[in-house]
């Protein structure tokens, strides 16, 4: 995943060895030597295979690049930096005599590179990679993460090993959301106010800013930067409270939701405050965009504010929505100066906005298309909100092309590049991000890069599980927090109960956390809900075993074993989870839940003996069982039990069988 472009099997395979070597020294683009190396190092850890550091002989892949000059940068020291719309495609080829990959450009490589990686499989002799003539390029130049970091500190380990995981689905946009109402996350020299008394002690400084871009740009990703203005503006008035719009003082928000602090709009201060941030920022953010938020501006203290309301007057700003768009005209003119382009979400697009703004929507394609047609770049971010905690199948039926942007002519539909996934923090710790993020965010990344025609639900299922195996090589601890967050559940004991429960059910997200109990960012993220799963894999394949049952006769037996095996420790979950609730507030939660998983066990064991009798139940016993499950259809512990669906599935599969 990304499934390419144009894929063509052949038969056999290329063994990967201890002999195993990639030459790239003919490319002029140094991040290609350094990326083949990590390649190396990856694909030695995930075979277990001791490789040689330098290549002796004939080498296994060769990385040819046809650029013969340096992207960017006078200075060899210069970092390499990846830009919109450059040429990342590539051309892998695999047979007898070993693996070549060409490449237009050292980014096209990169890309190249790691679906090498991902080719890399276990076969009859030891590992090896299938021959394959593969021609690739993507769809969308845009293809983004954004990961807040104000409502939940990030640090920079968590932060490098989600670049780490991007670059291997070839996403290239590294959205950073640095300040809101809960935290300012950047070091300003010229005003250390601003970090120091709004963000806790958490923030970056200069040199990890740095470290991050080049982090970044060494994997073919842009960073970024967020700063939200002229809303959602706490962080920033803590220090500085000579900014709001209504006197102070403030201090930092540790709860969600949308606040009244706003920045003045009506005194040249603020624009000669923010003309020397963000000359400051800008300096450290070599990217061309430069996003200034204006999402979900709370008007109240214009609204009440007698000299802003003046100031309106006399400038003909007929309401709150004029006043932000004459905000967001003299901000940009500031961004421009620093030889920037402004992006922001929806809410700035507003008569006489530059027809350079680049506009992220989170209200769907009909505002993108609405932008398109004004003359605006837009990136989509609707339906890719990962924090609601959604399947994969539902971010991957959503597409930048679709509602009324089928309509645009072929210029305006130029003008959508891509889109962006959204992991907002309010219910996300360091621990809990990458199982938040990933493996969610690979069907994303396949959305946005592969062609339309490319969408098989199923197909992208089968190899999203391999590809989220495959991150664990990439650094990712989405599967490795799994076990210490739930036997921190058990109380420091061998949490089988709490995995066998785990695996039944599924997180929900903010549409459920928000009501369900009072959060703060000070609030500990350790609960079931924070270590389950979005979607359980273990219940997927139960869903799969029972549809095996009657379309694959040559599996019934062993699939009927499978269902007996995990219906089973269902059923016995509650007498398991009992001893570990005693003294211990995170275990007893766990109680109710634990109760409807015994009683789906005993269902599902009841609906698999008669499958295996073939003997339908009665229609009384079916209906009465359903009523059961339907009452569980509601969240408990802010969990949902997935372990209904393939119970039910059951249920049905009972009814239908021949006496």
């Amino acid at each position: 995943m990304p499934w390419p472009a144009s894929l063509v099997e052949r038969p056999g395979a290329l063994a990967i060895d201890s002999h195993f070597s990639i030459s790239a020294g003919g490319c002029i683009d140094t991040r290609v030597p350094a990326a083949a190396e990590r390649i190396r190092d990856r694909i030695s850890r995930k075979t277990g295979t001791q490789m040689a550091a330098l290549a002796s002989g004939h080498p296994t892949l060769v990385v040819e690049c046809v650029q013969r000059t340096r992207p960017t940068g006078n200075r060899q020291q210069d970092p390499i930096l990846p830009s919109l719309g450059e040429d990342e495609s590539y051309m892998l080829d695999v047979d007898a005599g070993g693996a070549h990959l060409r490449a237009s450009t050292g980014t096209g490589a990169l890309r190249g590179l790691e679906t090498f990686s991902q080719l890399v499989v276990p076969g009859a002799h030891g590992f090896q990679v299938p021959f394959v003539h593969i021609e690739d390029k993507p769809r969308f130049p845009w293809r983004g993460i954004m990961i807040d970091v104000s409502r939940h500190w990030m640090p920079v380990a968590v932060v490098e090993r989600n670049l780490d995981a991007m670059a291997a689905v070839k996403m290239n946009v590294f959205h950073w959301h640095l300040t809101d109402d809960q935290g300012f996350r950047v070091e300003s020299r010229k005003f250390p106010q601003l970090q120091e008394q709004g963000s806790d002690g958490h923030f970056y400084t200069q040199q990890q800013i740095r470290q991050v871009v080049a982090y970044a740009a060494a994997r073919g990703i842009r960073v970024l930067p967020e700063f939200d203005m002229p809303g959602h503006a706490t962080s920033w008035v803590v220090g500085m409270p000579e900014l709001a719009s209504a006197p102070g003082p403030y201090r930092i928000e540790r709860t969600w939701g949308i606040f009244q602090p706003t920045l003045d709009p009506a005194r040249e201060e603020t624009y000669r405050f923010l003309d020397a941030f963000i000359g400051e920022m800008t300096a450290l953010f070599p990217d061309p965009c430069f996003h200034i938020g204006g999402d979900e501006v709370d008007d109240t203290q214009w609204k009440q504010n007698v000299a802003i309301q003046r100031f309106a007057s006399e400038h003909n700003l007929k309401d709150s929505h004029a006043l932000q768009a004459y905000f967001n005209e003299r901000v940009g003119v500031i961004v421009a100066k620093y030889g920037k382009t402004v992006m922001g979400w929806d809410e700035v697009l507003n008569p006489g906005l530059p027809r350079e703004t680049i506009i992220q929507s989170w209200r769907g394609q009909d505002s993108l298309a609405e932008a398109a047609r004004k003359g605006y770049r837009g990136v989509l971010s609707y339906g890719y909100y990962l924090d609601y905690l959604k399947p994969a199948s539902y971010h991957y039926a959503n597409d930048p092309m679709e509602g009324k942007t089928r309509e645009l002519d072929d210029a305006a539909a130029a003008r959508i590049l891509g889109g962006e996934a959204c992991m907002w923090d309010e219910y996300v710790s360091p621990e809990t991000l990458d199982s938040r993020l990933w493996p969610r965010s690979a069907a994303i990344a396949e959305r946005l890069w592969s062609p339309s025609s490319v969408k098989s639900t199923d197909s992208m299922y089968d190899r999203l599980e391999a590809v989220n195996r495959e991150l664990d090589w990439v650094g990712l601890k989405h599967r490795s927090n799994y076990e210490p967050m739930l036997e921190a559940i058990a109380g420091g004991r061998p949490a089988a109960a709490v995995r066998v429960l785990a695996d039944a059910v599924e997180a929900t997200g903010i549409e459920i956390r928000r009501d369900a109990r009072k959060y703060t960012s000070l609030v500990p993220l350790n609960r079931l809900v924070d270590a389950a799963r979005v979607e359980s894999e273990p219940v997927r394949h139960l869903e799969n075993c029972v549809s095996e049952l009657e379309s694959n006769p040559g599996a019934r037996s062993a699939r009927i074993a499978e269902l007996n095996i995990a219906l089973t420790s269902w059923r016995d979950n509650r007498a398991a989870i009992g001893p570990l609730a005693n003294q211990n507030s995170l275990a007893s939660e766990l109680l109710p839940i634990s109760e409807e998983l015994s009683t789906l066990g005993a269902i599902g064991l009841q609906a698999l003996k008669y499958i295996e009798a073939r003997n339908p139940p009665s229609r009384d016993w079916l209906a009465a069982q359903r009523r059961v499950i339907e009452a569980m259809d509601k969240p408990t512990a802010e969990v949902r039990l997935a372990a209904t669906r393939p119970v039910l599935m059951l249920l049905q599969a009972s009814s239908q069988v021949a006496n």
